[in-house]
C-alpha cells in the first residue's frame, strides 16, 4: 500500500462496540474476575471481534489513532478505552457531545495532520458527510470495525490521494 493516512480517526459506538454507551449499557465499569468487562449491572460488554487486531494492523503500518464520539457519557466512553486496553493505540481522544467538525478541527489542532490525511470511520451516515465536507477520506460502516473494512478503507484513502 504506497499511501497511507498520517492519522486513522474512530467513532466509538456501534464503530468500535456493539452498543451505545450512553444509552444500552450502565455506567460504571469493571473488569470482573473472569477478565470480562461488565457494567455495574453485571452486563458483559465486548468490542467488535475484530477491533483489536484492526488497530494492531494500523500500529505496525506506523498510521496513529485518534478517537471522536459524541456521547454524551465521556467518563464510561473513557472507562471503557482503558478496561480494553485501547487507550495506548489513541494518540488523542476527542470524547463529547456536539459535531464531528469540532472534533475533527480539535484533532488538526493537536496533531498539525491536515484533513486531507485523514480517514476516519463511522457508522453514522450524517458524520460521515459533514466530516467528508473538510477533505477527510470518510468510511461509512455498518457492522462494526473489521479487517475487511480496514483493507477497503486504506485502499480509498490510498486511491483518492493519487487520483483516477
Amino acid at each position: 500500500m504506497s499511501r497511507l493516512p498520517k492519522l486513522a480517526v474512530f467513532d466509538l459506538d456501534y464503530t468500535l462496540w456493539p452498543f451505545w454507551v450512553d444509552t444500552h449499557v450502565d455506567p460504571p465499569f469493571h473488569r470482573s474476575s473472569d477478565g470480562t468487562v461488565r457494567d455495574r449491572r453485571g452486563q458483559n460488554i465486548r468490542l467488535y471481534p475484530e477491533v483489536t487486531e484492526v488497530l494492531d494492523r494500523l500500529q505496525g503500518l506506523g498510521v496513529p489513532a485518534a478517537a471522536a464520539s459524541r456521547t454524551g457519557e465521556i467518563q464510561g466512553a473513557n472507562q471503557l478505552l482503558e478496561l480494553f486496553n485501547l487507550t495506548r493505540y489513541f494518540v488523542h481522544r476527542e470524547i463529547y457531545p456536539g459535531s464531528k467538525v469540532t472534533h475533527f478541527g480539535r484533532l488538526q489542532q493537536k496533531t498539525g495532520v491536515p484533513f486531507s490525511q485523514m480517514i476516519f470511520f463511522d457508522d453514522e451516515k450524517r458524520n460521515i458527510v459533514d466530516v467528508s465536507q473538510l477533505g477527510v477520506t470518510c468510511i461509512h460502516i455498518q457492522n462494526g470495525m473489521s479487517l475487511q473494512t480496514l483493507t477497503e478503507g486504506l485502499e480509498i484513502f490510498a486511491t483518492a490521494q493519487t487520483g483516477p
